[in-house]
C-alpha cells in the first residue's frame, strides 16, 4: 500500500528498495522523497500539465515520477543507475497504468545527454538533483537543449543560494552569472530533510528557472571564459584577476574602461550583461 493514491510513501519506498537490494549511496546522490504531499508541491511549483514534455532526471524509485505524470505532463526520465532505470517502468505499471503510454525512460548520465537521443523536446526539467553535480547538469542541460523553458530543481540549500544569488552577494559567482546567461533563477522554497529516505545531513530547497535571451553579440563559450577567469582570484580586482585572460594588466585596464567598467571593481559586482559587454570589447579589438 502507498501513503496516498497513485504515489509512493514511505514503507513503499523502503519495500522498493529492499526488493532491488538498493543501498543508496552518496557518489549517486541517492536521497529519495517519500512523502506525498511534498511531491505534490514540487508539481505544483513546477506548473507543468498536460501538453508538457518534461525531463526528469535522477528520478530515483519514481516518487516525482508518478506526481509528473499525475499532472498530465509526459515525463522523460534519465537514469544514471541501471538497476533503477530497468525498474521504473514496472512502478508506473503498477501506480499509474493509465499514465504509462506518456512515460518513457532512458538509462543514461545527464551530463552526457545529447538532444538527438530525446524522443521529444522537452519544454520543463523538473527534478531532484544529486547535490554534487546539479549546477553542471543545469547547464549543461540548459546548452544542450533550447527546447527547455523552464526548470524546477532541488539542490542543496547552498546550491540554491549560489543559483539564484545577484550581484555583489556574498555568494554570487560562477554559477549566477552562468545560470542568468539563460534566464532568471529564484529560490522558492525550502525542503524538510525527514521527506528523505535515507535523510541527508545538508538542507535542501527548490530553485525555479525561467529562460530568457542571452546577451547579444557574443558567444556563449567567449563569455563563459571570461567569467571563469574573473572568479579564480575572487579577492583581486578586476585589472589584476584578468592579467592573464587579457594578456596583461595594461590591457585588462584598457578593455574593462572601454566597456564601462571600473579596473578596481571585483567580479562579484558585475552583471551577466556586463561581462558579455567586455566580452564583446575584447573580441572587437
Amino acid at each position: 500500500m502507498t501513503d496516498s493514491p497513485g504515489l509512493l510513501g514511505a514503507a513503499e519506498i523502503r519495500r522498493l528498495a529492499s526488493a532491488l537490494g538498493l543501498r543508496p549511496t552518496k557518489k549517486l546522490g541517492q536521497n529519495f522523497v517519500h512523502d506525498a504531499n511534498t511531491v505534490r508541491r514540487i508539481v505544483d511549483l513546477a506548473g507543468v500539465g498536460q501538453g508538457d514534455a518534461v525531463l526528469e532526471v535522477g528520478p530515483g524509485l519514481g516518487s516525482l515520477t508518478l506526481g509528473l505524470l499525475h499532472a498530465g505532463a509526459r515525463v522523460l526520465a534519465v537514469e544514471i543507475d541501471p538497476v533503477l532505470a530497468a525498474r521504473l517502468p514496472a512502478t508506473v505499471a503498477e501506480h499509474a497504468p493509465e499514465d504509462a503510454d506518456r512515460f518513457s525512460v532512458l538509462e543514461r548520465d545527464a551530463l552526457r545527454l545529447r538532444a538527438q537521443e530525446l524522443p521529444t523536446p522537452p519544454t520543463a526539467l523538473v527534478a531532484n538533483l544529486p547535490y554534487n553535480v546539479a549546477v553542471p547538469v543545469v547547464l549543461h542541460l540548459l546548452a544542450e537543449l533550447p527546447s527547455l523553458r523552464r526548470a524546477l530543481v532541488m539542490v542543496q540549500t547552498e546550491v540554491a543560494d549560489r543559483m539564484a544569488a545577484a550581484p555583489g552577494g556574498r555568494v554570487y559567482g560562477v554559477p549566477s552569472v552562468k545560470l542568468a546567461w539563460y534566464g532568471r533563477a529564484r529560490k522558492v522554497a525550502p525542503v524538510s530533510r525527514s521527506v528523505f529516505w535515507p535523510v541527508p545531513n545538508v538542507d535542501s530547497s527548490l530553485v525555479a528557472f525561467e529562460r530568457s535571451d542571452p546577451p547579444e553579440g557574443v558567444d556563449r563559450e567567449t563569455v563563459f571564459a571570461l567569467v571563469d577567469a574573473a572568479f579564480a582570484q575572487r579577492r583581486k580586482t578586476l585589472r589584476a584577476a584578468l592579467t592573464s585572460w587579457a594578456g596583461s594588466a595594461d590591457r585588462a585596464e584598457i578593455l574593462l574602461r572601454r566597456a564601462g567598467i571600473e579596473p578596481s571593481t571585483r567580479g562579484e559586482r558585475l552583471t551577466v550583461g556586463e561581462f558579455a559587454e567586455l566580452a564583446r570589447v575584447a573580441t572587437a579589438v
